[in-house]
């Protein structure tokens, strides 16, 4: 049953890979046989995580890449194609919110960029990506959505806006490329212990609410994303296209909390 989720000779590159959920995806791929390419704004940062993967046993390249420079996103494919053979998996993890606050507040530059890099940047890289994963019989597209595209935010709303349009930019893909056996998913965490959520989980009020009110009573932390990434890349989910996986503790089930 284990070969199900053999990753062993595919090339997998994971944006925003040198902390949480794309750390942990990048970490758990490998593990599982991937060659990942670590890629981040920081050298330094991706060579640091790069080295662990490799002192466990595992497969890592370093290419360092701004996503929201498109010069950028080509070098990163190019060299990973020139330095790994090719392009298996592809993990869009890389997102910015640089607003928190009601969207009629929100400056015009910060709405450009959130627009920018979680939206075109995605459909850039994937549309550069592709092109190399045919050849090679298929391939698994994976982007990092969140339920903020799935629920209104007072806060931040943008922010969903651009994740909402991810889930149908994975759809798109599915439709248009499962012809030739690419796969394109969306996976939409809840709240989960990164860095890049902390003023959310360290708000005392916002994480006694939220708590509260999802089932499993707690938020998630980046490992439990992982396993996710690692089915829709694998065996495991060759007939899985087209989805949206949420993963959130229950939160949009809906609330267990008694407020009678």
């Amino acid at each position: 049953m284990s070969s199900l989720f053999d990753l062993t000779g595919k090339v997998a590159i994971v944006t925003g890979s040198t902390k949480g959920i794309g750390l942990a995806i990048a970490t758990r791929m490998a593990e599982h046989g991937a060659t990942v390419v670590i890629s981040s704004r920081k050298p330094d940062a991706c060579e640091a995580v790069a080295a662990g993967i490799k002192a466990k046993g595992g497969k890592a390249v370093v290419i360092p890449c701004h996503v929201g420079h498109k010069e950028q996103l080509q070098n990163l494919v190019e060299q990973t194609v020139a330095q790994c053979g090719g392009i298996d998996i592809l993990v869009e993890n890389a997102a910015v919110n640089p607003y928190m606050g009601p969207a009629a507040g929100m400056p015009d530059d910060a709405f450009d960029r959130v627009l920018g890099t979680n939206i075109r940047s995605q459909v850039w890289l994937a549309n550069m990506a592709i092109p190399h994963m045919v050849p090679r019989g298929g391939g698994s597209i994976i982007i990092i959505s969140s339920i903020g595209g799935l629920l209104g935010q007072p806060r931040i709303g943008a922010y969903g806006i651009s994740k909402a349009a991810d889930m149908q930019i994975a759809r798109n893909i599915a439709v248009e490329w499962g012809p030739k056996n690419i796969r394109a998913n969306a996976i939409a965490p809840g709240l989960v212990r990164t860095d890049f959520a902390r003023a959310l989980w360290e708000d005392p009020v916002l994480y006694a609410k939220r708590t509260r009110y999802t089932p499993l009573q707690r938020i998630g932390e980046p490992d439990e994303i992982a396993g996710a990434a690692v089915f829709l890349a694998s065996a495991a989910g060759n007939f899985v296209t087209g989805q949206t996986i949420v993963i959130d503790g229950g939160t949009v089930a809906g609330s267990v909390a008694d407020d009678a």
